[in-house]
């Protein structure tokens, strides 16, 4: 089983960066692909970004194509996302989460066995 714990969050203004991580509990983290979504109040749980086991592989949402970047230090259990020129829209927030069955995610919620609590990004205008 893995834990995973999100931190990096918090309020900037629009056209900031943030990076969040994603630690993660165990000695087995590079047998997960990895992904970061994000859930805004009253909408559907959204795709970003996801990474193959050793981080080879990444792809990402058309929303945040070009924006955010996606990478992983296995050695320190922790995945990132840097999230660069922030937009008021990007205000939600943030889970990553881990596949255990695949050798590099999925952009659906449903093949994530594990998920961390979140953490709030708010872009101010």
């Amino acid at each position: 089983q893995v834990q995973l714990v999100e931190s990096g969050g918090g309020l900037v203004q629009a056209g900031g960066s943030l990076r969040l991580a994603c630690a993660a509990s165990g000695r087995t983290f590079s047998a997960y692909a990895m992904g970061w979504f994000r859930q805004a109040p009253g909408k559907a749980r959204d795709f970003l970004a996801q990474i193959s086991r050793n981080g080879a592989d990444t792809y990402y949402a058309d929303s945040v194509k070009g924006r955010f970047t996606i990478s992983r230090d296995n050695a320190k259990n922790t995945v990132y996302l840097q999230m660069n020129s922030l937009k008021p829209e990007d205000t939600a927030v943030y889970y990553c989460a881990a596949d255990r069955d695949s050798w590099a995610g999925s952009r659906q919620v449903a093949p994530y066995d594990y998920w961390g609590q979140g953490t709030q990004v708010t872009v101010s205008s």
